[in-house]
C-alpha cells in the first residue's frame, strides 16, 4: 500500500499512485514537462481514455495483491499487502485508489464501457479526490487457502489484521472440503472434464467393480463346498409300508357275556369282544405281585432265590375257609421260587400277603410299588388297593392285564411256574394243583384264574402256536364270565370260553411271506442326491391272519451306512412285527457307491 507524506510525496519504494482525473488531465494538456514523473504512465501504456473495471475479470491477475509466506510456503492470513510501482502497472485503470479524504468520486457510467472499438472516450471528470475501489471492482487473488485484502479502513500504518477484509462467503471456503468422486479427481489432475453420467455408463463401472468380488466369492465358496465334511447316508423305505394278510377273515366265537381280548404277540390284537370297563379282577391281581417281587428280587434258570420264612399271621391265614389259601405253617421257611408257586398254582391268599411284608415291610407299602408298577407299564384303567385281589376295590380292564401278561411272561421261571398244572413242594404235605385245569389241553400255557362274586369268572391265558417250525405266543383275556350259580361254575365258565378262543386262534393264525428275496424295498441316500436301492438278501415271512394289516420297516441296525460300498454290501434290514413275533430280513445294496463327484459336492445345500 502506498503512504505519501504532507507534502504529497511518496514515502518509501513503493509507487505512486493517481487517479484517472490526474491522468487524464495531463493527457489533454500535453503539457510534458509540467507533470511529476510519478504521473507518467509505463512505457508501452495505452494513452486511451481509462476505463473503470465493472468486474473482477476485468481485472488483471498480474496486478492481484501477493501474500507473504511463511517458512512452510504457506499464505498467512497476516501477510502485508504491497501496491504495484508505476513501471509494473499495464494500464493507469489498473491503480489501486488510496482511500478518499473527504468523500466519493462518482463513478462512470457502465454505458462508457459498453461502447464499440473506436468510438472516443468520453473525457474524464478532472479531480483531485482519490477514488477508493469498491469491492466488486477487483478480482481476489487466484490462490488457494485464505485470501487477504488490505485493511483500508484501518488507516495508513496499520497492520492488516488475519481475515479483516474477507466476505463471509469467503471464510466459508477454508473449511476442509467433503470427499470427491474418484473421476472428478482424476479429471482434474488429467486437466480433463469428467465424461457425462450415463446409465450405461453407471452399468459398466458397477460390472467392474462387483465382478472381481463376485469371482473371489464363488472361489471361495466352491472351496468350502469341497472340503465340508459329507453328510451321513440314510436308509429309507420305498416299498410300501403295510402288508394285508390274503384269506378269509379270521372268525373268533365271542361270547356274549364280560369282556375281553386276544392278540398274537409281537403282531397284533385278533380283536375284543365286550364293552371295556374296569372292574374287579379277584386272584387274577396276584400277576401284579408276582411281577413286583421279580422285579426287586430277579430270579432266572434254576436259581431259587433268597428263603423266605413264614410269620405267625401268614400261618394264621392258613385256615380261613372263606379264601383260597396255601398250607404253609410259621417259622417254615421257603424259597422264592417256592413262594411263587404257592403263589400261582393253589392261588394262596396268605402267601400274596406274606410276600407283600416280605418285599416292603408293610402290605400298604407293597400296594403302592404294584400301583406305580401299573403307571410304568401303562395300565391307566388299573387300580390295586391288596396284593391278592380278596378287595373288590382292585380293579382292571382286558387291555391293562395284556399289557402286564406280555411284561412278566419275559422271565423264565414265571413262564414256567404258570405252565405247571400241579407241584409237590417239601414242607407240605399235599400235591398242590392249579385252578387252571385246560392247561392239559395242546399249546395252553397259563397264566392265572380269578373269581369271586364281584368279578365273576376271569382267567389270563397264553397259548402257543407252531407256525413255520416255530412257536408263537397268543395272549388272551376273558373277564366278567358271570353264567352258572356258584363261583366255581363262573370260573369254569371263562375256562371254556378261552379255551374255545385258543382253539380258534390257533387254527387262524399262520404266515405269509411279506417280503420276497431280491425286492426292492428302499435307498441309500448319500445326502447329495444320489439314492442307491436296496434289496431283500432273503424271503421275509410274517405271522398274521386273514385280513390282517402289519407294518415294514427299514432299519440300519445302529450302524450308518458308508458313503463308498460295493454292490451286495449288507446296509439294515427289513422287519414286520415286534417283540416276540418280530421277524427280520437283511437287505444289501443293489449296485455300487462310489464317491460323489464334485458337482455333487459344489450344488449341495446341507
Amino acid at each position: 500500500m502506498c503512504i505519501r507524506d504532507s507534502a504529497g510525496t511518496p514515502s518509501g519504494n513503493d509507487a505512486a499512485v493517481r487517479t484517472d482525473s490526474d491522468d487524464d488531465a495531463s493527457a489533454d494538456a500535453g503539457d510534458d514537462a509540467s507533470v511529476d514523473a510519478d504521473d507518467v504512465p509505463a512505457a508501452g501504456a495505452s494513452t486511451e481514455a481509462p476505463r473503470v473495471p465493472k468486474t473482477r475479470e476485468e481485472v488483471s491477475p498480474a496486478k492481484e495483491p501477493e501474500l507473504a509466506r511463511d517458512g512452510r510456503g504457506i499464505d498467512h492470513p497476516t501477510a502485508v499487502f504491497k501496491a504495484p510501482r508505476a513501471e509494473q502497472l499495464d494500464h493507469p485503470t489498473t491503480a489501486l485508489k488510496l482511500p478518499p479524504k473527504e468523500k466519493e468520486a462518482p463513478r462512470k457510467p457502465a454505458s462508457w464501457a459498453a461502447k464499440p472499438s473506436g468510438t472516443p472516450e468520453a473525457p474524464a471528470e478532472r479531480t483531485s479526490k482519490f477514488v477508493p475501489l469498491r469491492s466488486d471492482d477487483v478480482r481476489p487473488p487466484a490462490v488457494v487457502g485464505p485470501t487477504i485484502t488490505p485493511d483500508v479502513a484501518a488507516g495508513p500504518g496499520t497492520p492488516a489484521s488475519p481475515g479483516a477484509g474477507l466476505p463471509e462467503a469467503e471464510r466459508t471456503r477454508q473449511q476442509p472440503m467433503p470427499p470427491r468422486p474418484p473421476l472428478d479427481l482424476l479429471a482434474e489432475l488429467t486437466n480433463t472434464p469428467p465424461p457425462e453420467e450415463t446409465p450405461v455408463r453407471t452399468a459398466v463401472r458397477r460390472v467392474k467393480i462387483w465382478t472381481p468380488l463376485v469371482l473371489l466369492l464363488l472361489i471361495i465358496f466352491a472351496i468350502a463346498q469341497s472340503v465340508r465334511p459329507l453328510p451321513e447316508p440314510t436308509l429309507t423305505l420305498s416299498a410300501e409300508p403295510t402288508y394285508t394278510f390274503g384269506g378269509e377273515k379270521l372268525d373268533m366265537p365271542w361270547p356274549e357275556e364280560g369282556q375281553g381280548a386276544v392278540e398274537v404277540e409281537g403282531v397284533g390284537t385278533i380283536g375284543t369282544y365286550g364293552k371295556e370297563k374296569s372292574a374287579p379282577i379277584a386272584s387274577v391281581a396276584k400277576i401284579m405281585t408276582a411281577y413286583v417281587i421279580l422285579q426287586g428280587h430277579p430270579i432266572t434258570g434254576k436259581e431259587d432265590g433268597d428263603r423266605i420264612e413264614v410269620d405267625a399271621k401268614a400261618g394264621e391265614e392258613a385256615d380261613r375257609p372263606d379264601e383260597s389259601t396255601a398250607p404253609i405253617k410259621e417259622g417254615q421257611k421257603y424259597t422264592e421260587r417256592q413262594m411263587l408257586q404257592l403263589l400261582m398254582i393253589p392261588s394262596g391268599n396268605n402267601v400274596a400277603r406274606l410276600l407283600a411284608r416280605w418285599d416292603a415291610t408293610t402290605e400298604k407299602a407293597f400296594v403302592e410299588k404294584m400301583n406305580a408298577a401299573a403307571k410304568d407299564l401303562g395300565m391307566t384303567n388299573s387300580v390295586y388297593t391288596d396284593p391278592s385281589g380278596l378287595e373288590s376295590t382292585t380293579r382292571s380292564t382286558p387291555a391293562d392285564q395284556l399289557k402286564l401278561a406280555k411284561a412278566v411272561m419275559q422271565n423264565d421261571v414265571f413262564r414256567e411256574i404258570v405252565n405247571m398244572p400241579q407241584a409237590q413242594i417239601p414242607g407240605i404235605d399235599k400235591m398242590i394243583y392249579n385252578n387252571n385245569n385246560i392247561l392239559l389241553e395242546p399249546g395252553v400255557s397259563g397264566i392265572k384264574t380269578g373269581s369271586s362274586t364281584p368279578a365273576g369268572g376271569n382267567l389270563i391265558w397264553t397259548a402257543d402256536t407252531i407256525i413255520d417250525g416255530k412257536s408263537r405266543r397268543i395272549i388272551g383275556a376273558v373277564m366278567g364270565a358271570d353264567a352258572g350259580g356258584t363261583l366255581d361254575a363262573k370260573l369254569q365258565r371263562s375256562l371254556q370260553t378261552s379255551l374255545a378262543l385258543i382253539r380258534a386262534a390257533q387254527k387262524g393264525v399262520d404266515s405269509a411271506t411279506v417280503v420276497k428275496k431280491g425286492q426292492v424295498v428302499g435307498y441309500v441316500d448319500n445326502g447329495l442326491g444320489t439314492r442307491t436301492p436296496v434289496v431283500a438278501t432273503k424271503d421275509l415271512k410274517a405271522v398274521g391272519w386273514g385280513g390282517l394289516e402289519v407294518e415294514l420297516e427299514l432299519a440300519d441296525g445302529g450302524k450308518t451306512p458308508a458313503q463308498v460300498a460295493k454292490a451286495g454290501t449288507v446296509v439294515g434290514e427289513v422287519t414286520v412285527g415286534s417283540g416276540t413275533g418280530k421277524v427280520s430280513a437283511p437287505v444289501a445294496i443293489r449296485s455300487e457307491m462310489t464317491e460323489p463327484a464334485f458337482g455333487d459336492k459344489l450344488t449341495r445345500i446341507t
